[in-house]
């Protein structure tokens, strides 16, 4: 048996190396590094994909989702509502740009954004709702944009874990995750679903004028070369990443699909156990499982990621400490949070390995220690 990763980005490169190397030599022969054909070629692709307008490339995802805060003119004091669950580069792009967070409360079923928390926590100074799709399943986004539209609220999506998941209308309507707010934003860190072998992020938005923005602010606030109208950033994907990419999103819905296996047959392996509970798909999600997650009950989980490690199976924590619990928003003189839900999954919570190149020996081993410890 192969050894144990949670993410094997090298054996999914083997598979792909004849492509990727004559990709990347291609960039190399052209000296194209910073906005070659290869970046232009990939933003095409992606809006293809995705069904969006404008595909903008830019550096991380991190840079997403502060370009599209400075392009959406929010300003210092506004307040931008997003969960307490998600990783930190959701609330930390707010707080550089002196903003100010507000965090709510998640659906324990689907670790996303829960709709009436976010109603209850609008102000007069309430700018924008940041919903995060996370793990890899869809934010209740039906819901989410009306609230936006009674109250004119930007919605702001953080797609970095959830690229090629659909989400179903009640109407009977399929979207792509990242589409359908104001403006999506994702990241293509290697371990993503589409990760680059290096940085890289996007923006999405149908807005021609809210796309000249972010394109602007993404280069130094220009639109001609040296003449600057607003104050901006330099944020790009470069030609590499770009040619890397444009291979790996042909082979986006194969992909997910490898991780929905995955997640089967952890899902059938658990099955009935009452100590632990597997991911939740609703109604209007597909998953594509970016993390397998788990919340235990009644189970140590320090003591089973211990024995997991011994046994060479590597499991993770996402995330330890919530939001609204770091130490990075005091300065802030935030209110007292009671978020009950966020506490108690941040305590159960727990993700074991999944990534396109899985075996069944590695699953069978994986669960077979799971439940010896659960079951002990």
């Amino acid at each position: 048996m192969r050894p144990i990763q949670m993410v094997d980005t090298r054996t999914q490169y083997e598979h792909i190396k004849t492509e990727v190397d004559a990709a990347i030599q291609e960039v190399l022969n052209s000296a194209a590094y910073i906005n070659g054909k290869a970046v232009q070629d990939f933003a095409s692709s992606l809006s293809q994909y995705l069904g969006v307008k404008h595909v903008i490339p830019c550096a991380n995802g991190t840079d997403a989702l502060q370009i599209a805060m400075m392009a959406l003119g929010l300003q210092p004091g506004d307040e931008v509502i997003t969960p307490s669950f998600t990783y930190i580069a959701t609330t930390e792009v707010v707080a550089l740009l002196k903003l100010t967070p507000v965090f709510v409360e998640v659906n324990p079923k689907t670790f996303c954004i829960d709709p009436e928390a976010v109603r209850k926590a609008i102000t007069p100074k309430t700018k924008a709702i940041v919903p995060v799709h996370l793990y890899g399943h869809a934010a209740p986004m039906e819901e989410i944009l009306a609230i936006a539209k009674e109250f004119n609220l930007y919605v702001i999506e953080d797609n970095a874990q959830a690229i090629g998941c659909d989400y179903t209308f009640s109407d009977g309507t399929v979207k792509k995750t990242g589409t359908m707010g104001t403006i999506g934003a994702t990241s293509f860190y290697p371990s993503k679903n589409l990760g680059a072998y290096g940085d890289g992020g996007a923006i999405f938005t149908n807005d021609d004028a809210l796309a000249k923005q972010l394109k602007m602010v993404a280069n130094h606030g220009q639109q001609k070369r040296y003449y600057h109208e607003v104050v901006g950033c330099n944020s790009r994907l470069d030609t590499i990443q770009a040619a890397i990419l444009n291979i790996k999103l042909g082979k986006l819905d194969a992909y997910n699909a490898a991780r929905q296996s995955v997640a089967d047959f952890y899902n059938k392996a658990f099955a009935g156990n009452a100590k632990i509970i597997t991911p939740f798909v609703a109604a209007y999600s597909n998953h594509v499982y970016h993390q397998y997650t788990l919340v235990l009950n009644d189970v140590n989980r320090d003591e089973l990621v211990a024995y997991l490690t011994a046994q060479n199976i590597p499991s993770m924590i996402y995330y330890p400490v919530p939001g609204h619990k770091q130490d990075m928003f005091k300065s802030f003189a935030l209110p007292s949070y009671q978020l009950d839900t966020t506490d108690w999954l941040t305590a159960r919570v727990i993700s074991l390995p999944i990534h396109t190149e899985m075996e069944t020996e590695q699953l069978e081993y994986i669960t077979k220690h799971v439940l010896n410890f659960v079951n002990r």
